[in-house]
């Protein structure tokens, strides 16, 4: 163990030092991988000193998602203090179904999921548990909504009923999947329009609530966005939540992106009303610079949790209480330590520290957004209070450009599309980056632009 340590030390401090002098890893066109790198698997052990050297080409040629150059994910950057929790969190290896195999585990995250409910300002009744990312917690809200909505399809499966579901055009692709897993149905997730800032339109959704109940659809599931993935747009809770309780409907808010904007005094609003949701998830690997995955749900009654994840298994189960058992509130059997990397950031740097981290992204996207206010070669599609900076500079394809800056290891940055438009999306979640990092982004896409002319003209025949 002591040796394979070693390694590891040895090709993570090589891999920071050329992170320094290289913050984009080198290229490999996808359909020349397997001849460029010996991926292969060999029928005899191979030496330790070629077994080092294969891993290291593998770690030095891996996209480096840590770096001043990444923009391209809802998550960037590397937290010391969240890694240390990991990598204990590896050598530890608990699986956290059971107090019998987690222990104090088991209270690291209890202690995680109760400071959250605290601040979101719900009693004792409500729960949460970790799930393997945003998905996922989409997914378990979805089905905690389907059995509150017809309580039978858990043990009987579905009769006669039709259940929907409501989310907008802007939000997560998991939605529609989710609704095929549950046996709701791809067909009956009803589409909600947005407005121009990218936001659900009440007036729709209601109107497409009451036409669905009028032909006999039980409507089951009203999925907001904290957070949309390209705009960073925050649906409005409030006002959602009175037709909520006025048609009986679960709501939940998806914040994987942007929810943990709970723990900003500054930027809370952005989610104000989320006491009133039933459930609320959100991605610490996003804002709050954990390493992936670690994604909460928390729910307002924890009984859904338990009606909807509990089972029986007398082979599992077999000491302390269902409250230590986080097993029974899990749609896993085998369940990950996703919380030790959280705590381990959350205590040492204090919620006061979380709170920076959010505020410090805002601050980046406002110095992203005033550069290309003030420049008039580029064009701007995003709005305030985003950590989503939308634009397209001298009308070039966004694709193109974005495309291009990959291939020559310049930066890696993704495009997105609102309406019509198609524009780069830059993400400003990464909190080790300054200013000067923004600048330099925009300073760098500008002089590749120069110097590849004829390039941009060729690929995007303009």
């Amino acid at each position: 163990m002591k040796e394979a340590l070693r390694t590891f030390s040895e090709i993570v401090i090589q891999l920071i030092e050329d992170e320094s002098l290289h913050p984009v890893a080198e290229h490999i066109p996808s359909d020349e991988l397997f001849e460029k790198m010996d991926l292969a698997l060999p029928e005899d052990p191979i030496s330790d000193e070629d077994f080092k050297n294969a891993l290291n080409e593998l770690v030095q040629k891996t996209p480096r998602t840590a770096t001043n150059a990444f923009f391209n994910q809802l998550f960037g950057g590397r937290n010391e203090r969240a890694i240390l929790g990991d990598l204990l969190a590896v050598i530890l290896n608990n699986s956290m179904y059971t107090y019998k195999a987690a222990g104090p585990q088991v209270g690291v995250e209890k202690v995680i999921l109760d400071k959250v409910i605290e601040m979101i300002g719900w009693d004792k009744n409500a729960g949460g548990t970790f799930a393997t990312g945003g998905s996922m917690t989409n997914f378990m809200s979805l089905l905690m909504a389907r059995d509150f909505a017809s309580s039978a399809v858990r043990t009987k499966g579905f009769q006669q009923e039709k259940l929907t579901v409501y989310t907008s055009l802007e939000s997560h692709y998991s939605i529609a999947k989710n609704a095929a897993f549950s046996g709701i149905g791809r067909d009956q997730v009803r589409y909600v329009s947005t407005d121009d800032h990218g936001r659900l339109d009440v007036k729709d959704l209601q109107e497409k609530i009451i036409t669905d109940i009028d032909q006999g659809y039980i409507p089951a599931l009203v999925n907001l966005t904290a957070g949309t993935t390209v705009l960073g747009s925050f649906d409005p809770i409030k006002t959602v939540s009175a037709i909520c309780k006025q048609y009986n409907i679960w709501l939940h808010v998806d914040g994987a992106y942007c929810g943990s904007v709970l723990f900003s005094e500054t930027y809370k609003h952005l989610i104000e009303g989320v006491e009133l949701v039933d459930s609320f998830s959100f991605n610490a690997h996003k804002m709050l610079g954990t390493p992936l995955t670690c994604s909460l749900l928390l729910v307002k009654d924890k009984q859904y949790l338990y009606d909807s994840f509990a089972n029986e298994a007398n082979y599992l189960y077999q000491t302390d209480h269902d409250e230590f058992n986080l097993g029974k509130t899990s749609l896993q059997c085998g369940k990950r330590n996703d919380a030790l990397k959280f705590w381990t950031l959350w205590k040492s740097i204090g919620t006061r520290g979380l709170e920076g981290m959010v505020d410090t992204q805002f601050m980046l996207a406002d110095v992203a957004r005033e550069y290309v206010r003030n420049n008039d070669d580029y064009t701007l599609y995003s709005y305030d209070n985003s950590i989503s900076v939308c634009f397209n500079y001298k009308n070039i394809p966004a694709r193109t450009l974005c495309t291009l800056l990959y291939e020559h290891s310049k930066l890696l940055v993704g495009y997105g599309s609102f309406g019509d438009d198609e524009f780069i999306r830059l993400v400003t979640i990464n909190v080790q980056n300054e200013k000067e990092d923004i600048i330099n982004f925009f300073k760098t896409l500008e002089n590749f632009v120069s110097t590849h002319s004829e390039l941009l003209l060729k690929e995007a025949n303009i």
